[in-house]
């Protein structure tokens, strides 16, 4: 395995808006649905229902040396108001809040200075939370890379369309080249 790969676990609100981002940016080798930072089932009938304390969250595995952490903690910032606790637009409850999930004392730190670096940006106080990475579950594979399978949902024509319209305006040059194609 490459050591300089790197994996975090973010949280911005329902997990697909975050995962079809992901995707998109150059550097990125895999992109989970997840649900973590809860107990009970994890299933999404379940943590929907805001009862497990688990939030719909994505897992990213990148390199660096491609995507350097700042730009990767910008997207994930845009991406979402992480200022509002526990609300997303229309979705409302702690699953889906906005968290970064650390694995040790060094991410812990790193997340934390992202999120100093961020508060910059808004007139709010940022609201993400740091919480300690425990179990991950792989959700339904109903929910992997659901916006590329079923973009003619409406959440997603709707929701997840516009973000990736910023995205692509704010960050062409940290796209994938097929991503590059479709910015022009």
């Amino acid at each position: 395995m490459d050591n300089s790969l790197k994996t975090v676990v973010l949280a911005a609100g329902c997990f697909w808006c975050l995962d079809s981002l992901a995707r998109r940016l150059r550097g990125v080798h895999h992109v989970r649905s997840v649900y973590t930072g809860g107990s009970g089932p994890a299933i999404y009938e379940a943590v929907a229902s805001g009862g497990t304390g688990h939030a719909e969250a994505v897992e990213i595995g990148y390199d660096p040396n491609v995507l350097p952490d700042q730009v990767l903690y910008n997207v994930f910032f845009s991406s979402h108001d992480p200022t509002t606790l526990n609300r997303q637009g229309y979705d409302v409850g702690t699953q889906y809040r906005s968290s970064m999930f650390y694995t040790d004392e060094a991410q812990h730190d790193e997340f934390a200075a992202a999120i100093a670096h961020a508060q910059n940006s808004f007139n709010r106080p940022i609201v993400t939370t740091l919480e300690p990475l425990g179990r991950v579950f792989e959700a339904e594979e109903v929910h992997q890379d659901f916006h590329s399978r079923r973009p003619d949902v409406g959440y997603c024509q709707v929701i997840i369309d516009p973000k990736v319209a910023k995205l692509r305006r704010d960050y062409a040059s940290w796209l994938k080249p097929e991503e590059e194609r479709s910015t022009h």
